[in-house]
């Protein structure tokens, strides 16, 4: 079956364009329907993918501006398969929170979402630098105006922290596209062109593929955030609403740590090997700078959030080992941390409700006695963020290890500690939150998940459960692409 790539991109910005003008009591619904939809195609996508067959598939490529040499093309293959079907399982699940639990101003809120999917969506599948620099740009717009319109009381220096960071490294970016293209038409004496299949093809000299290196590698990071650059995230992730918050860090970090697998280690391999050491001692000290902050934080949405940053640390150390191995642990991983990430957020919530708002660990304790089932939840979650066997984590992080203890040996050591690091601090959230003495503003009337919690975390909890007993799919869908990816010895994982 064929999906057109388009319309999956398009789906839920056209559905959150009507839910805009739909009476407020339907936008949620109508947006949920163009999450649906793009659900629905990316499962096909999923179903009918050839893992066998090299190169992309589904692809859409036509004209779009010819006198720049930009085209419109999009197509799929190993590295983004997964990562799309991540999104729109995990907007699909965040449109039905937003359904169940109605946000104020519904219609801009749905509008929004919508064309975050789209942009997230569209960066995934692009497959022309100037296209894929378009939807980049384009996600942090929709985050600014839900992060401003239904942040908390500081959002206005949060939003404009955020806007800074991520608009200087797209800048960056944008100076650093062009410039690849320009300077690729003047070495291959061929006509000016974006498309990646191009550019691929001619090597810049070392000094040359540095400095653009450089330009992609500041804007991904800050994208992640990686450690350093992450000065924007502490205020973002406490004035953003739950559902964008949540969405933003299981998915939007991701489409950074995919774009130095597509973009800057193909383009500039040369400088991917120059940076190699720099970049995989940045994803170490990530790593344990961001579990040691998890385990001095009392609010549990920055716990999540340093717990993130550690997270994408190791992804970019899976990338950056240079290895079949750690290629494909990154890949694995970034699915991994989107699905145990967000029911992670919306537990949060649920635990905020219980004592008043607050989302102190000082102030809960004691939840396990009035509900049960959200306490088995947060716990198989919990788990699963400790890269347990069996659990959602496992094999990403497995994976990358042993790709870094082939590149870096005294490098992955170190990284092996963050492991031994996140059960400390998961640990110690998770029973602060629901054992331990009643905390002082735990009321008596809070209560078990209903079931319009139980619609969202359920079958999430169930992704989280049967991606870990068999992530195989994935690393066997990821092993024609990875060969597309500059590295330092040839084998494969099978």
């Amino acid at each position: 079956m064929t999906v057109h790539l388009t319309l999956l991109i398009l789906a839920p910005l056209v559905f959150a364009a009507g839910a805009a003008l739909a009476p407020e009591r339907l936008a949620a619904g109508v947006a949920l329907l163009g999450a649906t939809v793009a659900l629905g195609l990316s499962l096909v996508l999923l179903v009918d993918f050839d893992s066998t067959q090299p190169g992309l598939q589904y692809v859409t490529d036509a004209e779009w501006i010819p006198a720049l040499g930009i085209q419109y093309k999009l197509g799929v293959d190993g590295l983004n398969l997964w990562l799309v079907g991540l999104t729109t399982l995990l907007f699909a699940a965040t449109a039905v929170w937003t359904l169940v639990r109605p946000m104020a101003r519904p219609r801009q809120f749905a509008f929004h979402m919508g064309l975050a999917e789209t942009a997230v969506l569209g960066a995934f599948l692009a497959q022309d630098l100037a296209l894929f620099v378009f939807f980049f740009d384009l996600m942090l717009v929709p985050f600014a105006f839900l992060l401003l319109g239904w942040g908390g009381p500081d959002r206005r220096p949060a939003t404009l922290k955020m806007i800074i960071y991520t608009l200087v490294g797209s800048l960056l970016m944008l100076a650093a596209a062009v410039t690849t293209a320009v300077l690729t038409a003047a070495e291959g004496d061929g006509p000016l062109t974006f498309a990646l299949s191009d550019l691929v093809k001619v090597q810049l000299s070392d000094g040359t593929q540095r400095l653009l290196f450089t330009g992609f590698a500041l804007a991904f990071l800050i994208k992640m955030p990686a450690f350093l650059v992450h000065g924007w995230m502490p205020d973002a992730y406490r004035q953003m609403p739950m559902p964008a918050v949540a969405v933003f860090s299981a998915v939007l970090s991701k489409v950074a740590a995919y774009g130095f697998l597509r973009v800057a280690l193909p383009l500039f391999p040369d400088a991917a090997l120059d940076f190699q050491l720099l970049i995989m001692i940045l994803s170490v000290v990530g790593i344990v700078y961001g579990s040691a902050m998890a385990f001095t934080q009392t609010d549990l949405r920055l716990i999540l959030g340093y717990s993130s940053l550690a997270q994408l640390s190791f992804i970019t150390l899976g990338i950056f080992s240079l290895t079949a191995e750690g290629a494909q642990g990154a890949i694995l991983q970034s699915v991994n941390h989107g699905l145990v990430v967000l029911p992670f957020f919306f537990i949060v919530m649920l635990a905020s409700e219980r004592a008043g708002g607050s989302e102190d660990i000082k102030d809960l304790g004691g939840l396990a006695f009035r509900g049960p089932m959200i306490t088995t939840l947060a716990l198989i979650v919990a788990l699963a963020t400790l890269a347990i066997p069996g659990s959602a984590n496992f094999a990403g992080e497995f994976f990358i290890l042993l790709g870094a203890f082939k590149a870096k040996l005294v490098l992955a050591a170190i990284a092996f500690a963050g492991v031994a690091l996140a059960s400390v601090y998961v640990l110690r959230a998770y029973i602060r939150t629901f054992h331990n003495q009643r905390g002082t503003r735990v009321g008596d009337d809070g209560g078990d998940a209903s079931w319009r919690d139980r619609l969202v975390l359920v079958p999430l909890v169930v992704a989280i459960l049967a991606f870990g007993v068999y992530p195989q799919a994935a690393l066997r869908d990821s092993e024609q692409a990875i060969d597309t990816v500059p590295r330092t010895e040839v084998a494969v994982v099978k």
